[in-house]
């Protein structure tokens, strides 16, 4: 069985600095694309990041240059460091097996709330 668990919301000020982690078992990490997606209040979902096996990595430009995503392979981890934080980065954030393209039919975990707010 397939599962992701993503950890690491929280709140925080503008300006301040998050790390998201999603562990994940059931399928084989490495080598799969993982991404990183976030549904803002009353919004859709919004993809964010993903990082290749071999390490490519894409960023949607609303985030581009403030967050990070990376892998641990060894550990079966995705994680999306987050610095600069805004108020429009307050969302859901969901790991999710797949690319930019096809995450939404791949599976995708619970959550976990951001929330930027002075």
């Amino acid at each position: 069985e397939v599962q992701l668990v993503e950890s690491g919301g929280d709140l925080v000020q503008p300006g301040g600095s998050l790390r998201l982690s999603c562990a994940t078992s059931g399928f084989a990490f490495s080598g799969y694309d993982m991404s990183w997606v976030r549904q803002a209040p009353g919004k859709g979902f919004e993809w964010v990041s993903t990082i290749s096996p071999g390490g490519r990595i894409y960023y949607a430009d609303s985030v581009k240059g403030r967050f990070t995503i990376s892998r641990d392979n060894a550990k079966s981890t995705l994680y999306l460091q987050m610095n600069s934080l805004k108020t429009d980065d307050t969302a859901v954030y969901y790991c999710a097996t797949g690319s930019r393209f096809n995450w939404p039919s791949r599976s995708r975990g619970q959550g976990t709330q951001v929330t930027v707010s002075s």
